[in-house]
């Protein structure tokens, strides 16, 4: 493998659409109240790229540090465990998008200042440098919360409410408790892809310490709380729409449920982990789709 494949391959741009999943709503939400602002939605964008591809490079990182990334790891070898790329060549990568991150969010905050004041922006600021410093710390550092089973609480936060709410907030400067119902939809479809990950690599994540949620709760249980995940998802979605029903055409996110449904049902019926491998993808594609689809339902 080439050093350049092997940086494409770090930064995981199979995982990008559900990183984007939240923007996307974020931003169609606001615009459904109509107050939009593109170069709002693109710094959004473009801040939450360098967050999502710094954790994928820092968890790279992590994971050949502790050893979880082996020969027995079920998913995509990974960069520095190839010998591709080496720890300090992936120490300075992550170094370089912490700032391009930082960059990009200050630059993002000051677009959005003409509807925010200063307190308001430097508790924006406070949301930013926590998604870097949790981008980071899920398997980077002494305690790493990765290791620790508490990732899925921290992809909820950052993938779903801060990911959506705080993208309304920072097109609109004003926030309704009611943002909440979809910000959840979309932060525990989330979890659930961290999930599928997590069952995916059980075996060898007991192996080398790696003490994720499903490690503790095992495989079937783990199933359970999938079903929970998704379905619960689709009842904030359905909550949000009650509350806010204007037309039949708000219901246009029914298009992803055949897709949730029926990943649902695999993942159930799943005996052997490494086949919940091509069930990240679906999910994260059916994440977007949701995302897309819900937003654009309450446009029409």
């Amino acid at each position: 493998m080439s050093k350049t494949k092997a940086w494409i391959h770090a930064f995981r741009l199979r995982t990008l659409p559900l990183a984007l999943s939240n923007i996307f709503l974020g931003s169609l939400l606001a615009a459904s109240d109509h107050k939009f602002s593109l170069k709002i939605f693109l710094l959004a964008t473009l801040t939450t790229l360098f967050l999502q591809i710094l954790s994928n490079l820092a968890n790279d990182l992590g994971d050949s540090i502790s050893g979880a990334d082996n020969e027995n790891r079920v998913g995509p070898e990974r960069a520095v465990q190839s010998g591709v790329i080496t720890k300090k060549e992936m120490t300075r990568m992550v170094i370089v998008f912490v700032l391009l991150s930082l960059v990009s969010g200050l630059w993002l905050l000051w677009e959005a200042l003409q509807l925010l004041n200063y307190t308001q922006a430097l508790i924006m600021l406070g949301v930013g440098l926590l998604a870097i410093g949790a981008a980071i710390n899920y398997t980077v550092g002494k305690n790493p919360y990765g290791y620790s089973g508490f990732g899925d609480l921290f992809v909820f936060l950052f993938f779903g409410l801060a990911g959506v709410m705080g993208t309304y907030f920072l097109h609109t400067g004003d926030l309704n408790w009611t943002i909440f119902l979809p910000a959840t939809s979309v932060g525990l479809l989330s979890v659930g892809v961290l999930n599928l990950n997590n069952m995916r690599d059980i075996e060898n994540d007991s192996l080398t310490g790696k003490r994720t949620l499903v490690v503790k709760i095992g495989s079937e249980t783990a199933k359970k709380y999938h079903l929970f995940l998704i379905g619960f998802a689709i009842l904030s979605a359905c909550a949000y729409i009650f509350v806010h029903w204007n037309s039949f055409y708000q219901l246009l996110f029914v298009i992803s449920l055949p897709l949730l449904i029926k990943h649902t049902a695999i993942v159930i019926k799943n005996k052997v982990a490494r086949e919940l491998d091509p069930e990240l993808k679906k999910l994260a594609l059916s994440t977007l789709l949701f995302s897309l689809s819900f937003g654009i339902g309450l446009l029409l």
